[in-house]
């Protein structure tokens, strides 16, 4: 059984294996059904995952020692991964990828094939309490039948990444600069080579709290010498990020889990790219950028960066961002201050990103805080951006959410 994030909630009954191993069966129906029933118990959803844990340590009582004493992290994982595989369900390719980057990524708990059943077991009886007289043969069946599918995912990917991947890495702090705002730059070198792409992320384990991962983005393309930098905003009550910022020092030793997520560049395209960061969202946007100034791309598309803040001064890597347009013609960077007024740019980024466009030339890529990620992706795709060409670390925003606005973008387009 898993430890803390991804939440380790994928798994289902014994049933028979599914038809099509490589993504759920059922098709359309079973994808109605399922995203039907999850409306029923949306309201509830965070009594959902509460109750679900309760079950599942009352029945499994040796998995507890897995997790961490505080699980009200954990908790908001599995409801983001639960709602990221609602909405990727009828999206056989992506739910594949997102479910292998999970599989590969529990190795780092331990993770057995054996625990899938278990956990999948108290999910869906987690989902019929909740479901109330909504919940039928037909919802559990199409429940178990996707459910059965994206564990033979995750254990899949999981066996082969071990044939040529750890399943997590010892790294020791070479660096650590703190900055403004409560921002520390820290440097680690992994202790063999770690291989990402730029735009991904990864999680960080740290000392003071074990068990306890949480997702930061390197702020650069890969380095030859495997060197990772992260920008790390200690948050007010975050215990990972205080400890990550106000006690580490040089020599320290973290542990890193796996690369995951997809917002990365295709050097085959031609669109123009669409770059919005928000806060130390920056750091995998610059991680982008980077890349396209080492691969040539820019010789074929533009890069338009926007960076927001609700002050001029909270305005994170803008200098840096600023300098590298100076060298590079294709990048422009613009700043979007939403709490001050400024010579240049005042209201949110949503709000800036409006005054442009159109967008639907464009590969956009959001980095950032929750809220401010909904509202520019609402933003874009009501100025032309295809849902398509909309690309996000699938933590950052409610995935529900962002369901809603493809169909809704969808039935806009399908509008005479």
């Amino acid at each position: 059984m898993p430890a803390p994030e991804p939440p380790p909630w994928i798994g289902s009954r014994p049933v028979a294996p599914p038809v099509a191993p490589a993504a759920p069966s059922g098709g359309e129906r079973d994808a109605a059904l399922i995203r039907a029933s999850l409306e029923v118990v949306e309201p509830q959803v965070e009594e959902v995952a509460v109750y679900f844990y309760a079950i599942l340590f009352a029945r499994y009582p040796a998995v507890r020692e897995l997790f961490p004493a505080n699980m009200d992290v954990q908790r908001d994982r599995l409801l983001r991964a639960l709602l990221r595989i609602v909405e990727l369900v009828d999206d056989p390719e992506s739910l594949t990828r997102f479910c292998s980057h999970l599989g590969r990524d529990h190795r780092k708990f331990g993770t057995q094939s054996a625990h899938y059943p278990a956990v999948g077991e108290c999910l869906l009886d987690a989902l019929a309490r909740f479901a109330g007289p909504a919940w039928n043969q037909d919802i559990a069946g199409a429940w178990t039948r996707a459910y059965t599918a994206v564990a033979d995912i995750m254990v899949r990917a999981a066996d082969e990444d071990a044939l040529h991947s750890p399943a997590v890495w010892e790294a020791r702090v070479v660096s650590h600069v703190r900055h403004r705002h409560g921002i520390a730059e820290i440097t680690v070198q992994p202790d063999q080579p770690y291989q990402y792409t730029a735009g991904q992320y990864l999680s960080l384990e740290s000392p003071w709290w074990p068990r306890e991962w949480r997702h930061y983005s390197p702020a650069h393309a890969p380095r030859a010498d495997s060197l990772l930098t992260f920008h790390i905003r200690a948050v007010p009550g975050g215990r990972i990020s205080q400890a990550l910022v106000e006690h580490t020092s040089v020599g320290d030793r973290l542990r890193l889990g796996p690369p995951q997520g997809d917002m990365s560049i295709d050097p085959a395209s031609r669109d123009n790219l669409l770059c919005v960061a928000g806060g130390t969202g920056l750091a995998p946007i610059r991680a982008l950028i980077e890349e396209v100034a080492r691969h040539g791309m820019s010789h074929r598309r533009q890069v338009d960066l926007f960076v927001g803040a609700r002050t001029a001064d909270e305005l994170y890597g803008l200098d840096d961002m600023l300098r590298m347009s100076q060298r590079h013609p294709w990048l422009t960077v613009r700043a979007a201050v939403s709490e001050q007024n400024i010579v240049g740019r005042t209201g949110s980024l949503p709000q800036v990103l409006a005054e442009f466009g159109p967008w639907d030339r464009h590969e956009a890529y959001l980095s950032g805080p929750q809220q401010m990620i909904a509202a520019s992706a609402d933003t874009l795709l009501r100025r032309g951006l295809a849902p398509e060409k909309l690309h996000y670390d699938p933590w950052g925003a409610p995935a529900l959410a962002s369901s809603l606005r493809r169909a809704r973008a969808q039935e806009d387009k399908d509008q005479p």
